[in-house]
């Protein structure tokens, strides 16, 4: 199956696409790991927008879509793939289409994953990461520390990261509207949306996804 992954930040995309993944056997595909493997292999394409990141622009969509359409031709991908964070808006909505088609391919599914804003704030602005191992990871709400503002396996000091701010959250949120939402109605028009509700435990949302994409073949 070749699938789109889409929701504002904090709906829980890294998560389900890696178990979505998983179940279907078909590799994540994520823009984040994209750039950290183009620029740690210090590819063409990596240089390139390591070169617009240096100077703190956005990353051209057709440095992109290259990265994305290199991934999507390896070996690995042939028989389908999850996509996640890429296409981010139209264009490159549009470009992905043309570069199936040309290949003879399309995409099966685009799940959309919904969550009510309030909540995205909640989960986002309460997180609270320790200074001594960012792994270490707590929620005010839904994973507290025992102790406020101390880690439970370190001892170091918890904080909020300044992008975890709800002032900030509600900015990116924004963004989301503006420029990636849009694919949303895009996909539609081709009748390729199927949406999820992204409530509830990690392995429900799973399992709500995985029978809306059996449902729908």
């Amino acid at each position: 199956m070749r699938i789109v992954l889409v929701g504002p930040p904090g709906a829980g995309k890294g998560t389900q696409a890696a178990f979505l993944a998983g179940n279907l056997s078909i590799p994540h595909i994520s823009t984040g790991d994209l750039f950290r493997a183009n620029i740690g292999q210090q590819t063409e394409l990596g240089k390139l927008a390591k070169s617009y990141m240096d100077k703190g622009d956005l990353v051209p969509d057709e440095v992109t879509i290259a990265m994305a359409k290199d991934r999507m031709e390896q070996a690995d991908a042939a028989h389908g793939f999850l996509l996640d964070g890429f296409p981010r808006n139209v264009s490159q909505a549009e470009a992905l289409d043309g570069m199936l088609s040309e290949s003879g391919m399309k995409l099966d599914a685009v799940l959309d994953l919904e969550v009510p804003e309030d909540e995205i704030v909640k989960r986002i602005a309460g997180r609270r990461i320790c200074r001594k191992d960012s792994a270490h990871v707590f929620h005010a709400t839904y994973n507290p520390p025992k102790a406020d503002g101390v880690c439970d396996v370190c001892g170091g000091e918890l904080y909020q990261r300044d992008d975890d701010t709800e002032d900030t959250v509600r900015k990116r949120l924004e963004v989301y509207h503006t420029q990636t939402e849009p694919i949303i109605d895009y996909y539609r028009a081709q009748d390729l949306v199927v949406t999820i509700e992204a409530l509830g435990k990690v392995d429900e949302v799973t399992a709500r996804a995985m029978s809306a994409l059996k449902a729908g073949e």
